[in-house]
């Protein structure tokens, strides 16, 4: 039996490792990220992968810095045939990627070169992309830089957001890791070098990214909005405080108000933005409030707005 050790954390991952344990590998164990407090309260969160794993009673390790880790060395005498990662979100170390007998395989989500990095679903749909998909790629100590295996693409539809997106893939990842890990291990499936050209990096979203701003257009907040739906959410800076923003779309009609100005509040909440363009709002998370659609929105603090006025500040 062949033997693993898998490396993950998110949602994404977890079809890939319960594909693998189905297809009958030997999961010697699975290292995620250390577990999080969130939110106000401090909730501990477990990793979506640290749960799969438990559920299948295998071992967990949950190094902060894999590299110099005591787990390090206990995961490097375990020599496992494979090593398969899935946005695991550290560097793997030389001696552990050389640790596998046979390869050091990654599931990507994009189209490599393009977006190398640790967030290429967002950074596609925030550039408006009209297909993603999955990379199949040998590991090295470089970010996403190894060898290619295999691909696979998938069209965004309009309607796509980064959720939609991660379970898409993640089942595309899923099966294309299980489709060609018997080569891999055969020998018979070589990893072709990347192209030189065409190289994107995706790093992870930063706070200052998630501000929807009246410099953009109708297009660009649809997108960020797109991109950072289920998290961290995007929102737009209203009267000074955070107003999140889940679900927009842009209006056909242009306006000839200031960008940042309130187009209407009759029965939708449309804004000005670049060019002219408009933004409609769907659904909304004003500060303190839980998300909610427009129309409760309008029927409560909405009332209160005039159309042409400023809705939006930079600052």
């Amino acid at each position: 039996m062949t033997s693993v050790i898998f490396l993950g954390t998110p949602s994404f991952a977890v079809p890939s490792l319960e594909g693998l344990l189905t297809a009958g590998y030997e999961v010697k164990a699975v290292v995620t990220q250390p577990d999080k407090k969130v939110g106000r309260r401090q909730v501990r969160h477990e990793s979506p992968v640290k749960l799969a794993a438990q559920k299948h009673g295998l071992p967990v390790y949950q190094p902060a810095k894999l590299t110099g880790s005591a787990e390090l060395a206990e995961l490097i005498a375990m020599a496992p045939d494979l090593l398969i990662t899935a946005a695991y979100g550290q560097f793997l170390p030389q001696r552990f990627l050389t640790a596998a007998k046979i390869a050091a395989v990654n599931v990507h989500g994009s189209l490599l070169p393009k977006y190398r990095g640790g967030a290429p679903i967002q950074y596609a749909l925030m550039n408006g992309d009209k297909e993603t998909g999955v990379t199949i790629m040998e590991m090295v100590r470089a970010m996403d830089a190894g060898g290619i295996y295999a691909q696979q693409t998938l069209p965004i539809t309009p309607v796509d957001n980064a959720g939609s997106l991660f379970d898409k893939l993640a089942l595309i990842g899923r099966d294309l890791l299980l489709k060609k890990l018997p080569k891999i291990i055969a020998g018979t499936c070589q990893a072709k070098p990347q192209a030189a050209e065409g190289v994107v990096f995706s790093p992870n979203i930063s706070k200052v990214q998630e501000q929807i701003t009246p410099a953009m257009t109708a297009t660009e907040a649809s997108n960020l909005i797109r991109a950072l739906n289920p998290n961290p959410g995007a929102y737009l800076l209203v009267g000074g405080e955070r107003f999140k923003v889940w679900e927009a779309r842009v209006a056909k009609e242009g306006t000839s108000l200031a960008a940042g100005s309130l187009v209407s509040n009759q029965g939708r909440l449309a804004i000005s933005f670049a060019q002219n363009s408009v933004l409609e709002l769907l659904r909304v998370q004003p500060v303190g409030k839980k998300a909610m659609s427009i129309k409760a929105y309008l029927n409560g603090q909405g009332q209160q707005l005039v159309p042409g006025e400023q809705f939006v500040s930079e600052k």
